[in-house]
């Protein structure tokens, strides 16, 4: 039986909690037991607990993501799919791939013919969908080559969806994602309204996308109307807005607000963006949790891509309260570290850009409060994104997380689609987990001081300089 103590430090949370009793109002909420939340913390696991899902998995498996690498481990991945088609032979069991055109289509080896077997042999349970951005078309489109053209707009959700089982993170299928790129993973187990939102969110997108056939080629799926870069981008937007609005209203109103003091202790809140079709929920949201946290209380936010938004770093600087902690990769820890050509600039491009937040933070006398930190472990580079929110006090365990793909910048708020989750918890073993995860992460990093950005080594070319002026917007 709780003593007092306990029960006043759970009135306490209580307290906190309903600091975010507006989003019930904006987003579905999905209410659960935070047993059933679990949270992982290497990319080998990762990939482990994807194999084993995709082996117990009974009627459907739904992925999202910016691409499917080719190598050794992806295709285990591809085998283990089909191994649930035959499997399940004599069910309804189904298949749902959404991945990104350009970035799927890259290369003569890619995403296309990874999964162009699969398509071939379970074409009748297998639906293989890419999403293109109705932003690259006419001249732009004739004249930006492979990897270039990515910059213009992406697919970048990261769904994993088994049955019932929902596995957010920010990580693509990719061989570096399951060895060695930090990034971070939180499984849903066993609730089925959070799995059947987002199996139909991938559907819904993947109406307006083109599907793959068995002959390699792309096809528009026989629901989209508009062709995203050969007809009007107006219809085709104004379309793909009003299929992904109704999806949302349609949820609302089938998981409307839960009240924080109901049986269970946990409580999801979606959040989406697609800033180029007009959705801009999780900006949105993302800014109001900015300004509205209390000064009692402790932010920390990690991006493997640091490049805040004009409103995300006026929230933070200007219009912020708590404590501050901001995790962003080093250089040696970025994922473009010795890319050929003008990629192999961006590391030092994100280096000026977190010199320049950093110099608004001194300049402002902000430094006691707002704290930077650079992530650096040998041989690996760093993806991780997302928010804990937790007190100053005694308990510093988070009550809050975002985690998904969105990582706070131009692209997330702007280009790409993206989702990530509002988990509110007042579950203690979750709530040690989001600790346990969140100290982990800091333990690999070093805190950014005065000297860090005059050190040789991280001195800014003077094209990257420029570069970015023009092109801030599309990192």
């Amino acid at each position: 039986m709780a003593n007092k103590h306990e029960i006043h430090l759970k009135e306490e949370l209580l307290k906190k909690l309903e600091i975010f009793q507006w989003l019930g109002n904006e987003t579905p909420c999905f209410s659960l037991n935070g047993n059933k939340v679990r949270i992982i913390s290497e990319p080998g696991t990762f990939y482990a607990t994807l194999l084993k899902k995709a082996g117990e998995a009974r009627h459907r498996i739904t992925l999202a993501s910016l691409y499917l690498g080719t190598g050794n481990l992806e295709t285990e991945l591809v085998r283990s799919l089909e191994k649930f088609l035959i499997r399940n032979s004599d069910s309804d069991c189904r298949v749902r791939i959404l991945l990104d055109a350009t970035r799927g289509s890259r290369g003569v080896n890619n995403s296309r013919t990874m999964l162009l077997p699969l398509v071939q042999s379970q074409d009748d349970r297998c639906s293989v969908h890419f999403y293109h951005t109705p932003a690259l078309r006419g001249f732009l489109k004739s004249v930006l080559p492979e990897r270039w053209n990515e910059i213009i707009g992406l697919q970048h959700m990261k769904i994993y969806i088994f049955d019932d089982t929902l596995l957010i993170s920010g990580a693509n299928l990719n061989h570096d994602y399951f060895t060695n790129r930090q990034d971070r993973y939180l499984v849903v187990e066993d609730c089925p309204k959070l799995a059947d939102f987002y199996d139909k969110l991938v559907e819904t997108v993947s109406q307006f996308s083109f599907q793959l056939n068995g002959r390699n080629q792309l096809q528009l799926d026989r629901n989209c109307q508009h062709h995203p870069y050969e007809k009007s981008s107006l219809e085709f937007t104004k379309d793909a807005k009003n299929k992904v609005e109704a999806l949302l209203d349609d949820q609302h109103q089938k998981n409307p607000l839960t009240p924080l003091q109901d049986s269970k202790d946990t409580w999801i809140f979606p959040f989406i963006q697609m800033g180029q079709l007009g959705i801009c929920k999780d900006s949105i949201y993302t800014q109001k949790i900015f300004q509205t946290v209390p000064p009692n209380a402790e932010l920390s936010l990690a991006s493997g891509y640091f490049n805040l938004t004009h409103d995300y770093m006026n929230s933070i600087l200007n219009m912020s309260q708590p404590n501050v902690h901001i995790l962003m990769a080093h250089p040696t820890a970025n994922g473009f570290l010795s890319a050929k050509g003008f990629a192999g600039g961006i590391p030092s491009a994100y280096t000026h850009l977190a010199s320049q937040f950093y110099q608004q933070v001194v300049d402002r006398a902000h430094t006691s409060r707002i704290r930077l930190w650079e992530y650096q472990r040998s041989f690996w580079t760093f993806h991780a994104k997302g928010l804990w929110i937790s007190s100053t006090g005694a308990d510093p365990r988070p009550f809050f997380t975002l985690i998904g793909s969105p990582n706070f910048g131009y692209r997330s708020v702007y280009r790409d689609l993206e989702t990530q989750l509002a988990i509110v918890t007042a579950n203690d073993a979750l709530r040690e987990q989001l600790h346990q995860e969140r100290r982990g992460l800091f333990q690999s990093a070093d805190p950014v001081t005065s000297s860090t950005f005059q050190h040789p080594d991280r001195s800014v070319p003077l094209w990257v300089r420029f570069v970015i002026k023009v092109f801030r917007h599309f990192f």
